[in-house]
């Protein structure tokens, strides 16, 4: 990579970064991009680690700072999230390289359905911390840390339906939630990652930068819908990459 290409990632940190903590998607910007400017899809994978572990800690201690706390519930999600994550990541490590893309171009095509659509993330029925929700909370955070260990991408929309639907939380609580347990699993992902030597680090740490930067913007912009011509983009952004993915 040039300087321009170095350039190019900690501006796509930055985005990807704010629309992470915001809502969910970044790296299905950021992950693509490291692959069109030549890293191998695994490496490429692992990297991008490195930024949303970044992004993550500047985001839960900025929530943390504006006194929004994901409590022990949020914690203990994040803790299993973990466990399903090392799963996810071992499988990451060992997928060839077409696949993974072809893979990746799916979930990018899905997520971009899903935000044509504009799921609502509204819940009318309050928080429910029942011993039944609690517990359909776990099974869906372990097979979400399973998906977040091996892609990630997309994750935060799935991160908050899940926290949404099943425990009724408010969107301020739901991202403070969100950037716990991404920062939690994101530790054990990393590390499989760094076992494996599956890290780009000066790819990595300069997304890093971006990202982290990204993060503090979108802990400090409000929880609800940001503006239309931002979702358009990302959204127009998502398609063409899935598409040169799955073609090229």
């Amino acid at each position: 990579m040039d300087l321009v290409n170095y350039v190019i990632l900690v501006l796509a940190g930055v985005g990807a970064g704010f629309i992470n903590v915001v809502a969910g998607g970044g790296s299905l910007i950021t992950l693509p991009l490291m692959i069109f400017l030549g890293l191998p899809p695994a490496i490429a994978n692992g990297s991008n680690r490195i930024a949303l572990l970044a992004q993550n800690i500047v985001a839960v201690s900025n929530f943390k700072a504006k006194n929004v706390s994901p409590g022990k519930f949020g914690v203990v999600l994040g803790c299993i999230a973990l466990m399903g994550a090392v799963i996810g990541a071992n499988i990451a490590v060992d997928i060839p390289a077409k696949l993974f893309n072809r893979i990746l171009s799916v979930v990018m095509m899905v997520v971009a359905v899903l935000m044509a659509f504009n799921p609502s993330y509204n819940s009318l029925q309050g928080e429910n911390l029942s011993r039944n929700r609690k517990l359909l909370a776990y099974v869906a955070f372990f097979l979400i840390g399973i998906y977040g260990g091996f892609l990630h991408a997309g994750i935060g929309f799935i991160m908050m339906l899940a926290l949404v639907k099943i425990n009724g939380f408010s969107l301020v609580k739901t991202n403070s939630i969100k950037v716990t347990v991404a920062l939690i699993y994101t530790v054990a992902a990393l590390g499989v990652f760094i076992y494996e030597g599956m890290i780009d680090w000066k790819a990595g740490s300069i997304l890093a930068i971006g990202s982290a930067t990204g993060g503090w913007l979108g802990s400090h912009f409000s929880v609800n819908k940001g503006d239309k011509w931002i979702k358009r983009i990302v959204l127009a952004a998502i398609v063409l990459m899935a598409i040169k993915l799955w073609v090229f």
